[in-house]
């Protein structure tokens, strides 16, 4: 199996989709991110900001936004 590590606009604006309402259902920022594990997502923090990753390749998918809980 073969891994795309570009994505379009509308693929990286579903994932920011996944992630602020997965976030919105949390209780907390651990929750979220341990919800986001369940979708295949970690969140980094890099030397420029928080980054979304890929979970089982680390592969960076986008930068991430300021979410408000």
């Amino acid at each position: 199996m073969s891994y795309i590590h570009e994505q379009s606009a509308f693929e990286t604006r579903k994932v920011l989709d996944i992630l602020t309402r997965e976030r919105a259902r949390a209780l907390s920022e651990r929750e979220w991110k341990h919800r986001l594990i369940g979708y295949g997502y970690r969140i980094r923090e890099t030397d420029h900001g928080q980054v979304v990753t890929s979970a089982a390749l680390g592969h960076e998918i986008c930068p991430l936004p300021a979410l408000h809980s």
